[in-house]
């Protein structure tokens, strides 16, 4: 039976709540909602592993910067590499460890709280335990946050700090597991710069499928995946943001911004203007330049 290390390793930074401030955080305030109960950095750390049969108590995330590990869950084993994080839900079973010629670099919080199932639930599912991180220096930067707010002390105000950091981490990893892999290449990322290129065109979803090698069907529900939205409210929405900068930004008449966005219709550019924006377009421009004037 392989031995592996919890902790120790040169250089590392850990921080373990007490179990009793634990129990009395999490029943009121908003480290009720979320709650970083352990969280640390263990560089380059040979051996490292933990085995959970029956899961932690608390959800895990472990974001690797250097190096790669393994892990077992759900019936089979993952790899975590540089650029992606582990993410196991209370209660699910695992065994992870480093890889013995190449041992990882992590950052890693242990969480608990009321917001946790929504939080985890982009992350759901055997391979969706792995998420590749479309920002992974945003990302560390928030662990580390977490790290030094447990560090600073074991106040309110400081569980509160670190429940703040943690909340970030968790919502940008299910944006970016939503988002799908980190794939500049990915059929979804071509689609949205095709539908940048033509935000003056008519487009057709099934001309962005077929530009993007997939099926109508395929790419709709691709998409939704990714953003929550289909391909023509993405477009819509997209064409909607140019155009309250070029109202905030420019002289332009609504007319001719409406045809640089793709609508020859003014008033039917102005008709979905309202319906994105919640006012018309004049109206938009005239209360930016109130603001900016006061």
């Amino acid at each position: 039976m392989v031995t592996y290390t919890r902790d120790g390793f040169p250089g590392q930074r850990m921080r373990v709540l007490p179990r009793p401030l634990v129990t009395s955080a999490t029943q009121s305030g908003l480290t009720s909602r979320l709650l970083v109960t352990d969280a640390g950095y263990f560089p380059h750390a040979a051996n490292h592993g933990r085995s959970r049969p029956q899961g932690a108590r608390e959800a895990v995330v472990l974001v690797c910067t250097d190096g790669r590990g393994w892990c077992d869950v759900d019936g089979g084993t993952v790899p975590v590499r540089v650029g992606q994080a582990l993410v196991l839900p209370p209660g699910t079973g695992h065994l992870y460890r480093a890889d013995a010629g190449d041992p990882w670099t992590l950052w890693w919080l242990h969480a608990t709280g009321s917001d946790l199932p929504d939080l985890l639930a982009p992350m759901a599912g055997g391979s969706r335990r792995v998420v590749d991180l479309h920002d992974p220096a945003r990302v560390v930067h928030l662990m580390e946050q977490v790290v030094q707010a447990l560090e600073r002390d074991e106040t309110t105000p400081s569980l509160m700090a670190a429940a703040g950091a943690a909340w970030y981490v968790f919502a940008q990893l299910g944006a970016d597991r939503l988002a799908g892999p980190r794939d500049e290449a990915g059929p979804v990322q071509r689609a949205r710069e095709y539908l940048l290129e033509h935000l003056e065109e008519p487009v057709r979803v099934p001309d962005v499928a077929a530009h993007v090698g997939l099926s109508t069907s395929h790419l709709a529900a691709l998409f939704r995946q990714a953003t929550g939205g289909g391909v023509l409210d993405y477009l819509t929405r997209t064409r909607m943001a140019r155009a309250r900068v070029m109202l905030v930004t420019t002289s332009r008449t609504v007319a001719e911004i409406a045809r640089s966005v793709g609508y020859a219709d003014e008033f039917y550019f102005s008709r979905q203007f309202r319906a994105v924006s919640g006012v018309s377009p004049s109206s938009f421009r005239k209360a930016s330049r109130a603001e900016q004037v006061h």
